[in-house]
């Protein structure tokens, strides 16, 4: 795919006579690629989509920035013993037991932006309630220090749009450098976990036998996609049930049962990963069809508007994949932290809906991200309604 420009607020891939993946959306071939992975590799999954420029390289290079396949695309017999060290932090029990702090987060940010709300000051519940509270409990539950938030939110959202985007070669070098910012953030994070009292990730990954590079390379994308993509799924959330299209109310929301509802409403129809890639490592088929060695495949995991412009590959159909279990992935692959994303968006969402009640949009169109595997609105700016303010004066 070659580079288009991006504008400020929305990405959108450039404009194109061929697609480069092979789109699949019938659920059922989405499920036998992603269990599959010795014919279909996810060794493409965290490839840059738009080539990397030589002055992107070089300012990554300058920092010897480094991504090992550890995790996520590591199609090597070392996945299962690594992921069964990530998976010991991410067990029902750790996750359950988050659900009080998780809570008090969301409360205590929810009570925040009423009282800017009762300042008149203007409130975007995606930096209010939305930011933070996954990046403090990612932190927390991996036993690492809960430090440099807003830059560790910007470098993720910066990081998503240089490997996901469609950046032209002046805010690619942007992205690059941002990204070297993130790298040396975590390498000096990874040494300092490594002598550290205690348990965390990063030292268990060390005592497993990996290799600083190989921890960071984890690290890098581990502390991007365990919090950013929660932030994103709680930010539609909160706009889907404000924007009045949604199959449920703000007020259904004031409910712990009619916000889970919701967010799995929106993990099924817009999640903020909806698409994901593999690629063949040899000549294989799928559903009968033969897929040559070499090809790019995007998976649809849940409705979204990129796939939905690019031509299906062989025996695609239009199912929504969610109704099959997939928007978290399946197999060997799957998310790890599904059931914590599920967990803080519902208490986010919540708690927000049942502390501000009164609430409705200041612009029913905001920008978006739209990244080729993430999507989600940039902001949720919100006010109380008209009906609100005069049941305060009253």
């Amino acid at each position: 795919m070659t580079p288009g420009p991006s504008a400020t607020g929305t990405l959108t891939p450039p404009a194109q006579t061929r697609c480069p993946y092979m789109v699949v959306r019938n659920p059922d071939d989405v499920r036998e690629i992603l269990k599959r992975p010795a014919d279909f590799s996810p060794a493409n999954a965290l490839v840059a989509v738009t080539p990397l420029t030589g002055p992107a390289l070089r300012a990554l290079q300058r920092v010897r920035f480094a991504l090992p396949p550890v995790l996520a695309s590591n199609d090597t017999d070392t996945h299962a013993g690594i992921r069964k060290v990530v998976a010991g932090y991410f067990t029902p029990a750790k996750v359950a037991a988050m659900e009080p702090r998780i809570r008090e987060l969301a409360r205590e940010a929810a009570f925040k932006a009423a009282q800017q709300l009762d300042r008149a000051e203007p409130v975007d519940l995606v930096q209010s309630v939305a930011a933070f509270t996954p990046a403090i409990v990612m932190l927390e539950l991996l036993g690492l220090p809960v430090r440099d938030l807003v830059s560790l939110k910007r470098w993720g959202l910066d990081s998503m749009e240089l490997f996901w985007g469609w950046p032209d070669e002046t805010r690619q070098l942007e992205l690059a450098r941002s990204a070297a910012e993130f790298y040396v953030w975590i390498r000096d994070l990874v040494t300092e976990s490594v002598r550290a009292p205690g348990r965390n990730l990063f030292k268990s990954l060390a005592e497993h036998g990996l290799s600083v590079s190989e921890i960071c390379s984890l690290g890098y994308f581990l502390l991007i996609a365990g919090q950013e993509t929660t932030t994103q799924l709680i930010s539609t959330t909160l706009f889907r049930l404000l924007d009045g299209n949604a199959v449920q109310s703000w007020r259904d929301a004031g409910s712990e049962a009619g916000a889970r509802s919701m967010v799995r409403h929106v993990l099924a129809t817009e999640s903020s990963v909806p698409t994901w890639r593999r690629v063949t490592s040899q000549d294989t088929d799928l559903g009968g069809e033969p897929v040559p060695a070499g090809t790019e495949i995007l998976l649809e995991l849940s409705g979204n508007s990129i796939t939905g412009s690019f031509e299906a590959g062989p025996g695609a159909r239009t199912a929504n994949s969610m109704t099959n279990g997939l928007v978290f992935g399946f197999g060997i692959h799957r998310c790890l932290g599904a059931k914590l994303a599920e967990l803080e968006a519902t208490i986010v969402v919540h708690e927000t809906a049942s502390v501000l009640p009164g609430i409705q949009l200041r612009d029913s169109e905001p920008a978006w991200i739209r990244l080729l595997s993430f999507q989600a609105p940039r902001a949720v700016p919100v006010k109380y309604s008209v009906l609100d303010t005069n049941s305060q004066q009253a």
